[in-house]
């Protein structure tokens, strides 16, 4: 399959974590044409949930994924300036600094992980329910829309997704927890 698919450009994200696949994305697809198709090479298992909700979220075309070994080879047409969108942020936030003073207070909310599964086995806030991004459009009757859910990925931009996802669902006690896991000093559990 991967060769009839024709690629303008190839971008090499293999070995990067995210967000790193999705900030190297948006700079490639900038200079692309319009209706020009993009290739990321990339071994991040988060990208492919990451890059099809980007593309959805700014208007450009996802085509689909391929994998080859370790390498998963997603592909992406330019929208035109018609399909384009400005990439908007989930404006409601919270730090990593605000959330545990909540915790601390015993505030009762849900902690929504939407990191892969072996980041969220590693290393991951005590109580923290994993639904990872690429399965919340499937899994989101899960959480429990009346109330509060903060949403925690690594670094902030994931969760950032999976909030507009669950906004657009209708959930309106959704809040993005900024620098996400890199940024938590509290207590972590593991599955070790």
């Amino acid at each position: 399959m991967a060769s009839q698919i024709h690629a303008n450009q190839i971008l090499d994200c293999k070995g990067l974590a995210c967000p790193m696949p999705i900030v190297k994305t948006k700079k490639a697809i900038q200079v692309l044409e319009a209706g020009h198709v993009l290739e990321v090479q990339a071994t991040d298992k988060g990208s492919t949930a990451d890059i099809q909700s980007w593309a959805k979220n700014t208007g450009h075309q996802y085509l689909g994924t391929v994998q080859e070994g370790d390498v998963l080879k997603h592909y992406l047409r330019k929208a035109g300036p018609h399909e384009a969108k400005e990439e908007a942020r989930y404006p409601h936030t919270i730090t990593a600094g605000e959330l545990m003073n909540k915790l601390e207070k015993g505030e009762r909310m849900t902690i929504l992980d939407v990191r892969e599964p072996a980041e969220y086995a590693f290393h991951r806030i005590p109580e923290a329910k994993s639904i990872p991004l690429g399965e919340l459009e499937d899994r989101a009757g899960e959480l429990d829309p009346a109330e509060e859910i903060y949403v925690v990925c690594r670094t902030g931009n994931r969760s950032d997704l999976a909030c507009r996802q669950l906004a657009g669902k209708g959930y309106r006690n959704v809040k993005n927890v900024l620098a996400g896991m890199a940024g938590w000093t509290g207590p972590t559990e593991s599955d070790e």
